[in-house]
């Protein structure tokens, strides 16, 4: 199937008009939308492309190519605790301006070895890149670490992902990779963005947006306590004492 796909593509942009470029990515992916429901455990979205030439393939170092999947930016809260006097309590806190709630980066080798740290800054592809901190309080000399623990977290909840050698390529022209969306997703838009680079500097960027939204009840459910948090709340609290009462009459016929 990704062959048939792959040569459908090729054939596409065969027969687009020439332009100034000498390479440009033609790319697609498996799916645009993503629909979270309550057995919701995850996707896989397939990220599959093709190198368009006007020209001879170029010599020098060989082509490569680097994925990068993003989740909706927003501002997050990152605390640091300490013990004091037995118990372990929030001491600082740092805002961190802007960090995407889903970050993967695929490469087709090593990310530092086909990325100069000159056009990481420009394009922002590396995670801590990706993340926008600006400012921390004058009384918090490590700002960084805040940082720092935020993509380990992160990390560690298969959030945030480095994807080294996953990419295929096929004949300097073909590529395909595959990334993982985990369970605990963000609604919202996703950005996939799709570089070309030859030694390390980015020759040809392209980018899409994949929908990632809740469906069904748990969209209901989403509207509801968003925009009526008050009726949402009393729906709860009206479920809540049900399900008590109904617990305790359980209970109670099971003890007859």
């Amino acid at each position: 199937m990704l062959r048939r796909l792959l040569s459908t593509l090729l054939l596409a942009f065969a027969t687009l008009p020439a332009d100034l470029g000498a390479e440009e990515v033609v790319a697609g992916l498996s799916q645009n939308q993503v629909a979270i429901t309550a057995n919701f455990d995850g996707s896989d979205i397939l990220i599959f492309g093709a190198v368009k030439r006007e020209a001879p393939l170029p010599e020098g170092p060989p082509l490569e190519v680097i994925v990068a999947v993003s989740g909706p930016q927003v501002p997050v809260m990152v605390r640091r605790k300490s013990r004091q006097m037995g118990i372990w309590v929030n001491t600082d806190s740092v805002e961190v301006d802007s960090a995407p709630s889903f970050y993967a980066v695929a490469t087709s080798a090593p990310l530092s070895e086909i990325l100069t740290n000159t056009e990481d800054l420009r394009y922002k592809i590396s995670t801590p890149r990706a993340i926008r901190s600006v400012g921390a309080p004058a009384t918090i000399s490590d700002s960084g670490n805040f940082t720092e623990a935020l993509i380990r977290i992160r990390t560690e909840e298969e959030l945030y992902q480095l994807l080294e050698g996953t990419v295929e390529i096929s004949d300097q022209t073909l590529f395909s990779t595959s990334i993982s969306l985990p369970a605990n997703l963000t609604e919202g838009d996703y950005t996939a963005r799709i570089f070309l680079t030859r030694d390390g500097a980015v020759v040809d960027a392209y980018e899409t947006v994949l929908d990632v939204r809740k469906v069904g009840l748990e969209r209901i459910l989403y509207n509801l306590a968003h925009q009526q948090a008050l009726l949402y709340g009393f729906l709860s609290l009206i479920l809540a004492i049900a399900a008590g009462w109904g617990a305790s009459a359980a209970f109670a016929a099971l003890r007859n």
